[in-house]
């Protein structure tokens, strides 16, 4: 495979990092054909838009034009536009700075970073551009619909280091959520599975095998029908105590996931799924002090719910 230009080395643009992709052995006899046939959810018209404006590069980073022959193995860049990107009025807070580590407050309809039909509405971005940090990079992700704390990396030199902290479950996590409560089910209790791919691949589903995701549920208060719970998650798979808290038939409140997935662009901002990331602990790896961060967003009070 021909040697690329690093992702790292070529400019963001409003903030936004280039996103790459390889060409394969194919029948493409120009850049133009090979990008249609990539991405045919994006029209020819858009990327004829893109290459006259600079924003598709070749894999030293120089601007391509249409009819610029394919290589195979060769690598483009590019840059990600969203058409008729939708606001999210919901703000962040930043609860701590410091040298290497920034911990932020993220509001639920938020995304992390940028993907599908979001891109300057992110969490990174806007973080970007409010602090003037263009090597900012998350070290974790929670998902849109979950609010909560969020740790990001300042410097490249420290960034591992932390991510490690994540990799090798060196930290303390803890969620809350809303959720039915049933006074049949013994609590304190772990529940251990194996989560992979459901039936639509936005969903995920415990399937037989071996154990690859495990959360520790406890109840903190019941009013009702409902129960506030504590969600301590031991690994981390995708989706993972929404679908745990489904399959003890405890459904996370205003989950439009679990356990039927809602159309596209349906969701109701006045209706947030009632998970939050709560706090987080872990050692430092380079001042060796224990850090413990708690978010300040709540969820609803139960006897409202």
């Amino acid at each position: 495979m021909r040697l690329a230009i690093a992702l790292r080395d070529l400019p963001a643009r409003d903030g936004v990092g280039a996103s790459r992709v390889v060409i394969p052995p194919g029948q493409w006899a120009c850049v133009m054909d090979f990008l249609v046939a990539r991405f045919p959810h994006i029209s020819a018209e858009d990327w004829q838009q893109r290459l006259a404006q600079g924003l598709v590069l070749g894999d030293e980073g120089q601007p391509l034009q249409a009819d610029t022959p394919t290589i195979d193995g060769g690598w483009l860049y590019y840059y990600r536009a969203v058409e008729s990107e939708t606001a999210i009025p919901f703000r962040h807070q930043v609860l701590y700075r410091d040298a290497h580590l920034l911990v932020v407050d993220k509001p639920h309809f938020l995304p992390v970073i940028p993907s599908g039909k979001y891109l300057q509405h992110t969490l990174l971005l806007r973080l970007k551009q409010s602090l003037d940090v263009p090597d900012l990079v998350p070290i974790h992700r929670i998902d849109r619909d979950t609010a909560g704390l969020v740790l990001f990396s300042l410097q490249a030199a420290s960034r591992d280091a932390y991510s490690a902290l994540f990799r090798e479950r060196r930290v303390e996590k803890t969620y809350e959520a809303i959720a039915p409560f049933d006074a049949a089910l013994a609590m304190p209790q772990r529940r251990e599975s194996r989560i992979r791919v459901g039936a639509h691949f936005m969903q995920q589903a415990e399937v037989p095998g071996p154990v690859n995701a495990i959360t520790d549920i406890d109840v903190l208060e019941v009013c009702g029908p409902w129960a506030r719970y504590r969600l301590r998650p031991l690994s981390g798979q995708r989706h993972q105590l929404r679908v745990h808290m489904l399959a003890l038939g405890l459904p996370i409140l205003n989950d439009g996931m679990y356990p039927q997935l809602t159309p596209e662009g349906s969701s109701d901002t006045s209706k947030p799924l009632q998970l939050l990331a709560k706090s987080l602990v872990f050692e430092d790896p380079l001042s060796g002090r224990r850090m413990a961060f708690e978010s300040q967003l709540r969820l609803l009070p139960l006897p409202a719910v």
